[in-house]
């Protein structure tokens, strides 16, 4: 949570000159066998980055003393959820990189079947739908968007957000929203110009993070259920309500979620590695939704912790 002109025959070309040599271009069904975990579970949420600094350039405005671990690959990511039984795991692209997506696909082709991915492109500019289609070759299944410092009106109504929205729903996309919940009112404008759009909104739209959950925004988050391709991450329980192991203060929220979304439209994710700072860890992380709120079902666990990300991400 703590916080871019190639036409069909290139797109490959396209890709190794914007994404680097080593990257190749997978399918949705490419994969070789999953990592071993008892339950096969997915994470549907974890940035990864390197400390090599000269491969994988950082973003203007980024220091290399300001990353915070100084490293987390996805060996130090498996040190923490294979023990739990997680399997695939989606990646979210860094902020250290913004638009230069290479480590992470640079990643998911290190591991194959392993990972899915979910980009940061400029929707400013040019070719917003030959970059997106091309980094769906490459196994790029969500875009991140997020308002930054623009107001949010003006941040969705640009014309490339709009075709961002626009080539997710022709090409089977999603759209992962990365928001605070002054920006729900407009998300679910949006979601009625391009119902067809997949959209997934990241940490419960941040409702809490200020304290606990306050009945209006959380209205406004379950009202964008009557969009039948939104989704919830319930996940970066470290950062919202009383952000303290076990998280049991976030179950009356992950109830009503449940109620209106149905299980079949949330899924659990980490916010790795935020999740493993000091005071928190992986285990307490999934041990909330997999071991702890008894209103789950097991058909609820099923979904909520790998069918509903491997429907959206994974297929």
């Amino acid at each position: 949570m703590k916080q871019n002109s190639a036409d069909s025959a290139s797109r490959r070309d396209f890709l190794r000159q914007t994404f680097g040599a080593g990257v190749a271009v997978l399918t949705g069904s490419g994969c070789a066998a999953l990592m071993p975990g008892g339950g096969n579970w997915i994470d549907a949420h974890v940035h990864v980055w390197t400390p090599d600094t000269d491969r994988y350039p950082l973003a203007a405005g980024f220091t290399k003393a300001g990353m915070s671990p100084p490293s987390f690959t996805p060996e130090q990511l498996f040190a923490h959820c294979k023990p739990e039984g997680v399997a695939r795991i989606v990646l979210i692209q860094m902020s250290y990189y913004q638009y230069d997506n290479r480590y992470m696909l640079d990643m998911m082709q290190a591991h194959p079947g392993v990972f899915s991915g979910v980009a940061i492109i400029d929707e400013h500019a040019a070719d917003v739908r030959g970059r997106m289609k091309a980094l769906k070759e490459a196994g790029v299944r969500g875009f991140r968007i997020t308002p930054g410092k623009q107001p949010i009106d003006a941040w969705l109504g640009s014309p490339g957000m709009k075709e961002m929205w626009k080539v997710a729903a022709d090409e089977g996309l999603n759209i992962c929203a990365l928001i605070n919940p002054e920006a729900l009112e407009a998300i679910n404008k949006m979601a009625d110009q391009f119902p067809e759009t997949g959209l997934v909104i990241d940490h419960f739209a941040r409702l809490g993070m200020a304290g606990p959950v306050l009945r209006g925004p959380l209205d406004r988050l379950l009202h964008l259920s009557k969009h039948s391709r939104a989704h919830v991450k319930t996940s970066a329980f470290y950062a919202l309500g009383a952000k303290k192991a076990p998280y049991l203060d976030l179950g009356k929220m992950i109830k009503e979620l449940r109620d209106a979304y149905g299980a079949e439209r949330l899924m659990w994710a980490s916010d790795c590695p935020f999740q493993v700072d000091p005071g928190h860890n992986y285990h307490d992380s999934i041990a909330l939704v997999r071991d702890r709120l008894d209103f789950l079902t097991a058909h609820d666990k099923e979904w909520m912790l790998r069918r509903t990300a491997e429907r959206v991400f994974f297929s």
